[in-house]
């Protein structure tokens, strides 16, 4: 057989390359899921009753604000996580955005501390927060690991993490909407200390998982 009669015996049967989705593509899809759900889950638990008067508060809503742009920059980063044909810096975007976050609500009550309002820095049990963030989480954790299985995560770590980071503060965005803290030290230490504990947990699974959904399957031995 000639060179030429291989290439093209080679080439008849190769099958066309699937073009991976955009980072864009995916962060639509996981929105489209996330979305809907944290909505849903803020319905059934009904909205707080000082939701209203909070709102027309700037404080609120600046830190509401950033913890969004955190789940958004961490969604893309995750899905952006070892391309080749994204930088390398994205992953980085959500830890300043989030550093963000917890300084606007750092700021808010060191301001509340400075106005001596009564109990404002007086830590409270909160323990309804870890399992509502859990919960809440779960859906945009799930689209967030199929999303990145389809689109064949180059880093595996990264994206677990940045995963995780976006579904647990979508959550933490959501869990505002209908949980109400005592103060702004109790939210600082039970709210987003366990939307960090969980996402760093969720980040290891998440890493663990996708790794283990790529993995080849085995064929079994053939019997001696």
């Amino acid at each position: 057989m000639q060179t030429e009669d291989l290439i093209t015996a080679l080439a008849g049967d190769l099958r066309p390359v699937r073009r991976l989705p955009s980072p864009a593509g995916l962060l639509a899809r996981w929105l489209a899921v996330t979305l809907p759900a944290l909505a849903l889950i803020t319905l059934i638990m009904g909205p707080r009753p000082d939701l209203g008067a909070i709102l027309a508060g700037p404080g609120f809503l600046a830190a509401e604000a950033l913890g969004a742009l955190t789940a958004l920059l961490a969604a893309h980063a995750a899905f952006c996580a070892g391309r080749p044909d994204q930088p390398g810096w994205k992953p980085a975007l959500p830890a300043l955005a989030l550093l963000l976050w917890l300084g606007e609500l750092g700021r808010q009550c060191a301001v509340l501390g400075l106005r001596g309002a009564d109990g404002a820095l007086r830590l409270h049990l909160d323990l309804v927060c870890v399992p509502a963030i859990a919960i809440a989480s779960l859906v945009p954790a799930a689209a967030m690991v199929a999303l990145l299985r389809e689109g064949a995560a180059f880093r595996r770590g990264p994206a677990g993490l940045c995963g995780a980071l976006a579904a647990c503060a979508a959550a933490e965005v959501a869990l505002r909407l209908f949980h109400c803290s005592v103060n702004l030290v109790t939210l600082l230490a039970w709210q987003m200390g366990s939307m960090l504990a969980l996402a760093l947990i969720g980040g290891l699974v998440s890493s663990r998982l996708l790794r283990a959904l790529s993995a080849p399957a085995r064929r079994p031995r053939a019997a001696l």
